[in-house]
């Protein structure tokens, strides 16, 4: 019973963690303009995303252009990219596999079967939170270095935006529940191996039988 709640509540977090990576994965604001120097009494935000660049306006205006060209982004944007999406459908997998090998449900059919699928599920949501922890901490790294850069002027500097953030904690919880999923399973494979069922021999009173007509032959 209790291995079925910590498997549902690592479900809860996994459920999380998928709705933030498509968030973080879709918002504009992975980094915004910096209120520092002369950019505190701007009436313009701006920011910018994976996918577009969004200005907020203090006039209540809000204008958005796409990223139609990949390759001239730059690495870490590229590589962010093709990461969150790989996060994103890793992290959808694992919801439909862990929904099948769970102990609270009645699918995936016997005891075995539903431990492996619950075990491929928490890889799943490994490589999903692996995968949206690398290019979350790689912008931020891009972010910081640029700030710090003191050839950069003030107007051109950024901080990390709300995306980043939001991309972070699912990152967490998809890392949590992935390795709640495996070790649950793991524990129970463990036990099997180290206290293996007992196999009881019984004699064969048909061998006896028939071995006692043979020796009545040749008497």
């Amino acid at each position: 019973m209790a291995s079925a709640s910590l498997q549902f509540f690592a479900f809860i977090l996994a459920l999380f963690g998928v709705f933030g990576d498509i968030t973080a994965t879709l918002l504009p604001n992975w980094k915004v303009n910096a209120d520092v120097g002369s950019n505190i009494i701007t009436a313009i935000t701006q920011m910018q995303g994976l996918w577009m660049d969004c200005t907020w306006y203090s006039t209540g205006m809000f204008s958005c252009t796409l990223k139609y060209s990949v390759l001239s982004l730059p690495i870490y944007i590229q590589a962010a990219r093709t990461t969150m999406v790989l996060s994103c459908i890793l992290s959808a997998f694992g919801i439909c596999i862990t929904t099948v090998g769970m102990k609270c449900t009645k699918l995936g059919g016997d005891t075995d079967s539903k431990s492996h699928a619950c075990f491929a599920g928490g890889v799943c949501f490994i490589l999903a939170g692996i995968f949206g922890l690398v290019p979350t901490s790689w912008y931020t790294r891009e972010i910081i270095a640029s700030f710090l850069d003191q050839t950069i002027p003030e107007s051109s500097k950024h901080e990390p935006g709300g995306a980043v953030y939001t991309g972070f904690i699912s990152a967490g919880f998809l890392l949590i529940a992935g390795v709640i999923f495996c070790t649950s399973c793991f524990k129970k494979q463990q036990g099997a191996w180290i206290y293996p069922p007992k196999q009881h021999h019984f004699p064969s009173t048909e061998q006896e039988s028939d071995a006692g007509y043979n020796l009545k032959d040749y008497v």
